[in-house]
């Protein structure tokens, strides 16, 4: 059973360099829509157009009238088709590369999902008004995606075999903990911003709706999840020397330590300035490396070999949709 995609491949192989430039590329931009997703918060052009799908009850785009709020709001929805266009290039380079791998292939398509889905949450953050647990709901997929996004590129420099643990498996669970939690840490952000000084429209808009919780007790509960997460990052360093863990996986460890106690200068000086636009749009951005710089360091401590792969593997119903 012949597909699209496997007439494609047959005419087009790409090389395994340029299936890793297309999985960074898809890395690069689900960055960029996180960055560009705060942008629309922290200009106030989160209702800039007033429904969705469409800009507005009667136009695609928005209308003159609308002015920068609505250009603003209409570029970050342009943009996610420039990242669903990386995307498709990373799920195309996959499927034609050979040998066919399907481990990233799967990885393509899921982070393809992914932008579906959270293109559809955040036309209902627009319909409900920016209410802010569907804010905070957005970015925590869009962090998903960086995860998935991240996850093929590391896989594409790697080989298809078994993972084989290079420490003992404790400390392997350890290094587990530390991302999740410095996955709390980035959710207990954004409910943060959920009650805080940037709702995402003017300020004289009363309209929008907060997390009805002190916004000092949100930003200390920020804080104590920072302080165990570079107290947690410290230890690692420490048990990564004594049982001479890879050192890939050291240095990406020291990675984190650097971007946490930045983010903590940034965040220390947001809360004290009162939350300017340019220190909350460089937290979100450091948020972003933060979970890049977590999620790495257990991908540091397995390898996989190459393992043999037909070039052209027999298609069956349930493979040929890939």
């Amino acid at each position: 059973m012949r597909t699209p995609f496997s007439l494609l491949a047959e005419r087009w192989q790409p090389s395994a360099a340029m299936v890793r430039r297309a999985a960074f590329a898809a890395l690069v931009m689900s960055v960029v829509i996180v960055v560009t997703g705060g942008a629309v918060r922290l200009t106030a052009s989160g209702l800039g157009c007033t429904t969705w799908p469409r800009c507005t009850g009667d136009s695609l785009t928005p209308t003159p009238e609308m002015g920068f709020h609505g250009v603003v709001e209409f570029t970050n929805r342009m943009l996610t088709y420039v990242l669903s266009a990386a995307v498709g290039w990373a799920i195309l380079a996959a499927r034609c590369h050979r040998p066919w791998r399907h481990s990233m292939t799967r990885l393509g398509w899921a982070q393809f999902w992914l932008v579906m889905s959270n293109a559809v949450l955040g036309g209902i953050t627009v319909l409900t008004g920016l209410n802010p647990y569907t804010v905070a709901g957005h970015m925590i997929a869009a962090m998903a995606l960086v995860w998935v996004a991240l996850l093929m590129w590391e896989r594409s420099k790697e080989g298809d075999g078994p993972a084989r643990l290079s420490v003992a498996r404790p400390i392997h669970q350890l290094s587990y903990v530390l991302v999740a939690v410095v996955g709390l840490l980035v959710a207990a952000g954004t409910l943060v911003t959920g009650a805080g000084h940037h709702p995402g429209t003017p300020q004289d808009n009363k309209i929008v709706p907060r997390i009805p919780i002190d916004y000092d007790r949100l930003a200390q509960f920020h804080a104590d999840f920072a302080f165990v997460s570079v107290g947690l990052t410290i230890a690692l360093i420490f048990v990564f020397a004594a049982v001479k863990a890879p050192p890939a996986a050291k240095a990406r460890t020291k990675e984190l330590l650097a971007v946490l106690l930045l983010q903590g200068v940034l965040g220390f000086i947001q809360y004290f300035t009162d939350a300017p636009e340019l220190m909350v749009g460089l937290h979100m951005l450091g948020a972003t490396l933060t979970w890049i710089a977590a999620l790495r360091i257990p991908l540091a401590l397995r390898t996989r070999e190459e393992v043999a792969l037909e070039q052209l593997p027999t298609q069956t119903p349930q493979t040929a949709a890939v």
